[in-house]
């Protein structure tokens, strides 16, 4: 029995590492602008349901993922309703929801406005979707491309490129390098300490950008990483018996921040003539609703939603095992790695106003 039960919690303990899905987190956007369509590339923030028909467990397309989503569906998103890149299309005036790519109910129609090619789990670096079997960046990266030919196909060459230079770019990754394949799984600590961990990261951002500036990206908003170490999960994984946020790895995502920021607002900048490059802070913002949450009107800021609050993600956070909260309006995180739809839509307000004109 003691076997059993040893064994029974390293396999829970191991599944649970290998869903440390990321945190980045949201913003941009306006009304009167020429946006035409949005898109969105990176992690679980802004996949609308990309994972579902792949062969992973780093997927939510189940309850109560979705509770407050319409008709209390669970889409994919890793969230209890509306992620970024829908509060995003909607504060645009574009639409509604952002559908993902991969949707195969996906309408024809929705490609003139944009969709989602985000993977929950990816990162920068190729082993971070390598570990978990979710779509690398590199990989969404062709599926724009297939999506750019279907583009054309519908709307002709000329306004197929006009959508494409007029579109808005969110790109959100970063979270799982550091707080999965770094930290938690501990592979790339054998071959890097941090601070050259992370000017890969930055080589790797880079060449992402660079590809999608070449298929037609123009105006490209990089997502900066959260406050990693006071995630619900990395309190409880890394923060001690209180549960504190783990400063090392808060400060392992400032360095990534700060190296990635200096590359879009120099050396990118310089590289991609006409572009609009813009490194939005989300680590500032969402830190500031941790430590203040009464002042947002949040009552639980250090624990998810989601059964205890305190490890469930991904299949952990089900309907079998996992009860909900009475009413995560008063939660910032909906499980233990990601947030409500209310946290993000203060996050988005609170960056549209920042960012948006660097777009226009």
């Amino acid at each position: 029995m003691l076997y059993f039960c040893s064994s029974l919690l390293f396999s829970l303990h191991y599944v649970i590492f290998l869903f440390l899905l990321c945190e980045g987190k949201t913003q941009l956007l306006s009304k009167n602008s020429t946006i035409k369509a949005v898109f969105a590339f990176g992690d679980s923030i802004v996949d609308q349901g990309n994972n579902n028909n792949i062969t992973t467990m780093v997927k939510c397309n189940f309850p109560p993922y979705g509770k407050d989503f319409v008709d209390g569906k669970a889409t994919g998103r890793f969230t209890n309703a509306k992620t970024p890149a829908d509060l995003i299309v909607e504060e645009l005036g574009i639409k509604e929801l952002m559908p993902a790519y991969r949707d195969p109910n996906l309408h024809t129609e929705d490609l003139k406005t944009g969709v989602s090619f985000a993977s929950g789990a990816c990162g920068y670096d190729p082993q971070t979707a390598s570990i978990v079997s979710v779509i690398p960046l590199s990989t969404q990266l062709n599926y724009f491309e297939e999506y750019i030919g279907k583009l054309k196909g519908l709307v002709g060459e000329k306004e197929a490129n006009k959508i494409l230079n007029n579109s808005l770019y969110l790109v959100v990754a970063g979270s799982n390098d550091l707080a999965n394949t770094y930290y938690t799984i501990g592979f790339r600590q054998k071959q890097y300490d941090i601070d050259s961990y992370t000017d890969f990261m930055v080589e790797k951002a880079e060449d992402f950008i660079q590809e999608l500036y070449k298929l037609g990206a123009r105006k490209i908003g990089v997502f900066g990483i959260p406050p990693i170490g006071c995630l619900p999960f990395q309190r409880t994984l890394s923060g001690g018996l209180s549960r504190v946020c783990v400063e090392e790895h808060n400060q392992a995502a400032q360095l990534a921040n700060t190296k990635i920021s200096l590359a879009i607002n120099g050396s990118l900048s310089n590289k991609l003539p006409q572009s609009k490059l813009a490194f939005i802070d989300i680590y500032d913002p969402m830190l500031d609703l941790i430590l203040n949450p009464k002042k947002h009107g949040f009552e639980v800021v250090d624990k998810g939603c989601c059964g205890t609050g305190n490890i469930e993600v991904v299949i952990l956070c089900n309907r079998y095992m996992s009860s909900t909260c009475e009413d995560d309006t008063k939660y910032l995180f909906f499980d233990s790695y990601h947030p409500t739809e209310r946290g993000y839509r203060i996050l988005v307000d609170q960056m549209i106003k920042k960012y948006i004109n660097s777009f226009i």
